[in-house]
């Protein structure tokens, strides 16, 4: 019989399994976050860049229209184009004072990342918005940004983000939607389908993290 370290060789497999197994789960509870259920008359502010913008489609196309037709509740699209999370950040601020949102969905950082900013100063930032909705008690959801280049992977901030303040975190949906051209209207934003698919994205987390009504997106 192999042993190991006065382990058997089988006994030192198993354990190793169990360790994965334990890891990947804990991995897998990474989008575990939950989330208050969003009353009739709640408000949710859409708050991001040009992919909350809609910009490639009409506003009705946009993916806060499509979310807010979806779950039935008022979506306040607070889409400014080309704005770096350092503005985004200050401009947020009012949004919540002035709209007092049951839910912010935060979908930022698009464009440090072409600005080529640093990475900790994008994480400080985002750091900051999550941290005064929450001050505010309004609950936070969050949409990872893919950086540019052909793999389409948000970075791991976000996933860190989500961990620190325990919120509903997607980060692999812009990054499919930004690699398939067929959901493009140009090189960055997406086209009517591409935003439907944001949408539907939304509200899945959404309903996993029991905020809405699980029910089939058509």
């Amino acid at each position: 019989m192999i042993m190991i370290r006065g382990v058997s060789f089988s006994r030192y497999f198993t354990l190793c399994l169990a360790a994965l197994l334990l890891a990947l789960m804990l991995a897998g509870c990474g989008n575990s976050a939950k989330l208050s259920p969003l009353p009739e008359d709640a408000t949710v502010l859409a708050f991001g860049d040009s992919l909350t913008v809609g910009v490639g489609v009409e506003p009705i196309n946009s993916y806060p229209a499509v979310l807010a037709k979806h779950i039935n509740i008022n979506v306040i699209n607070a889409g400014v184009s080309g704005e770096v999370t350092a503005d985004g950040k200050l401009r947020l601020k009012d949004l919540l004072t002035e709209f007092t949102p049951g839910l912010v969905i935060i979908c930022h950082g698009g464009n440090d990342f072409l600005h080529r900013f640093s990475m900790a100063e994008t994480e400080t930032n985002l750091r900051e918005m999550i941290s005064h909705a929450q001050s505010l008690d309004v609950e936070v959801l969050l949409i990872g940004v893919p950086k540019p280049g052909i793999w389409g992977r948000a970075p791991d901030l976000y996933k860190r983000l989500a961990r620190e303040f325990k919120v509903p975190l997607d980060d692999q949906t812009l990054g499919e939607l930004e690699t398939d051209q067929s959901m493009k209207s140009d090189p960055v934003h997406f086209n009517k389908q591409g935003y439907q698919k944001m949408a539907e994205a939304v509200v899945a987390l959404l309903a996993e993290a029991g905020a809405v009504s699980a029910s089939p997106v058509n």
